[in-house]
């Protein structure tokens, strides 16, 4: 008998390609409204209010607009319109975005630990104005007198600071913030105690804020239509009363008059450059996460136009409100704008309150010039804290249906870590970190960004992804900004930025060696995330370099995050002849 054939098995089908699993529940914007509102919360801050207009009288005063108005078109609408175009085409956040170019996701997780770093220096800056808010409701307001047991002997009224000229004296409102608000110690190096009032006013803003982002874009999207016009009503009310003061005119002059021979100094338009760049704020990966949220065929151009635009008028806006006042201070104490004029801290919490203290009812202005700050405020961190969150949830899966827990407990660590900034030395750290771990780390970001969309991806299949998605074409400009222009400026801001950058100090205090040490490895940490991502990709992957490299510089499943959407886009591309993307399994 011969033996029977063994039944041999069924052919193995054919394996598909896996893509990568994305949540097309992560939600969206209701209107356009609420993501419209989202950025300008995000883009204007309290920097609009203390840095751009120092930085304008500083720098040519007018003139400073020519370089400033130069950078913002061809530089900051270009980068933000490109970021928003990303968002909104990928449907992902910070780290999802650079499926593009896989190989440089790295650059996901360095946005993610530089955000980490801002919201807790910067949840602190916008506690100052809570803390600042009790001293309001003093029968007189604090900063304005030397009777205090703060004050020291070298405590002067303003008023008769220009007699002592070569004394080492403090105005009242100084004394004040330095020595009753922040309790300051003598350097970084004596940490000394907490200080519990700043502590509770840090506990209340982290408070506030998860209460507005504990349902992420549900909450976020209705708390700005108050926390983003509100403040131009109280910029508003302090413009009118601003100008209707003696002295105002001194002081909209220093602000607005034009110094054309500064245009030819490089510094002016490097803080050009750099204010425009920190004031729109691409890179952080805040609008490519708002934008994550829009509908797919959003007109993302106008939103682009109208945010920035806003933004710059905020600027020039608020310039009008502080030297208004400061010309005012000048006036009733006798020292030139000049002398009066700061920015930062200095100017926030030294000097616009000392002029305030001048005016009748100064509890009323100083009440509405502190709110108004913590509202500027506290839309950036809604935005730098939903970008770190959202980025999380689109990495791992199993956290998408635990929103709620995993934004408490992000409160709940930036708080803890924030606490250190509530010591006695905590000005001089929070101003250790904003000096060195986003500023330089942030211009990297942006220029990976413009090569990975430009050069490597390439600018043509960008705006092949662009036509399909908005139903028309970019023009001519975008690509030459976006491949020639942009790149340019931003390789000018990063030399320019490492040039310029001048030692720390903070009221005079040099920072020791050890502490500019731990400032240069807090920008280390972010940015070595980059190429230590390439060679974990090299390791794990254990390709040959060359095989690597031409994998993972290749789109891995760059489609719209919605099903119907990718259908269609697929068939664009089959329609194209445009190749396949790099899947899931080659990967």
């Amino acid at each position: 008998m011969k033996p029977q054939p063994q039944p041999q098995p069924p052919p193995r089908p054919p394996r598909k390609e896996k893509r990568i699993r994305r949540d097309t529940n992560r939600g969206q914007w209701n209107s356009k409204a609420e993501f419209v509102l989202s950025l300008i919360g995000y883009a204007i801050g309290i920097g609009n209010v203390w840095r751009f207009p120092y930085l304008c009288y500083r720098s040519g005063g007018g003139a400073f607009l020519v370089p400033y108005m130069l950078m913002v078109i061809l530089c900051g609408i270009p980068l933000f319109y490109m970021e928003v175009l990303i968002g909104q085409f990928s449907g992902t956040g910070c780290t999802g975005m650079f499926r593009l170019v896989p190989i440089l996701k790295g650059t996901g997780y360095c946005m993610v630990v530089v955000n980490a770093y801002c919201v807790c220096y910067y949840s602190v800056i916008i506690s100052y104005p809570i803390r600042m808010l009790y001293y309001c409701f003093w029968k007189t307001v604090p900063w304005s007198t030397c009777d205090h047991h703060w004050n020291t002997p070298n405590c002067t009224a303003i008023e008769d600071l220009h007699n002592h000229v070569g004394e080492t004296l403090k105005t009242s409102s100084d004394e004040f913030f330095h020595l009753e608000v922040l309790r300051i110690s003598s350097s970084i190096a004596e940490l000394g105690t907490m200080v519990w009032g700043q502590l509770l006013s840090l506990f209340i803003t982290w408070l506030i804020i998860y209460l507005c982002v504990v349902r992420g874009i549900k909450s976020v999207g209705k708390v700005v239509y108050f926390t983003a016009p509100f403040p131009y009503l109280l910029l508003t009310i302090l413009f009118i009363r601003g100008v209707t003061l003696p002295g105002a005119a001194s002081g909209i002059k220093f602000f607005i008059y034009p110094q054309w021979d500064r245009l030819y100094d490089l510094k002016v338009w490097s803080d050009a450059a750099i204010q425009m760049f920190f004031g729109l704020g691409p890179g952080w990966g805040g609008i490519v996460n708002m934008a994550s949220f829009n509908n797919f065929r959003n007109s993302a151009k106008f939103d682009s136009f109208l945010v920035v635009s806003v933004n710059v008028f905020t600027s020039i806006y608020a310039g009008f409100v502080v030297f208004s006042v400061l010309g005012f201070l000048s006036e009733q104490s006798g020292i030139p704008v000049a002398t009066v004029a700061t920015s930062g801290a200095g100017l926030a919490f030294v000097t616009y309150p000392q002029a305030i203290s001048m005016l009748p009812l100064p509890q009323l202005w100083g009440v509405l010039f502190f709110v108004m700050l913590f509202i500027l405020g506290i839309d950036s961190v809604f935005v730098q804290l939903e970008a770190i969150t959202t980025s999380i949830l689109d990495e791992v899966e199993v956290l998408r249906n635990h929103k709620w827990k995993v934004t408490l407990i992000l409160c709940i660590f930036f708080f803890s870590m924030s606490t250190i900034m509530c010591t006695n030395a905590g000005m001089f750290i929070l101003q250790l970190f904003d000096w060195y771990s986003s500023a330089l780390a942030i211009i990297v970001v942006c220029l990976v960004e413009v090569i990975m969309v430009a050069f490597i991806y390439g600018i043509d299949n960008f705006m092949t992804d662009v036509e399909f998605m908005l139903g028309k074409r970019p023009a001519l400009f975008w690509k030459i900004a976006w491949k020639y222009i942009t790149p340019i400026v931003l390789t000018f801001v990063l030399f320019t930025s490492i040039i310029f950058l001048r030692k720390i100090t903070y009221n005079g205090i040099e920072y020791p060696t050890w502490a500019v040490a731990i400032g240069w490895l807090s920008f280390v940490s972010s940015i070595i995330l980059i190429p230590l991502y390439v060679v974990y990709i090299m390791i794990i992957k254990r390709d040959t370099m060359k095989d690597s490299l031409k994998k993972r510089l290749k789109p891995l499943d760059w489609t719209p995050a919605d099903p119907d959407d990718r259908a269609d886009y697929d068939q664009f591309r089959r329609e194209r002849k445009m190749p396949a993307f790099m899947s899931d399994t080659e990967a």
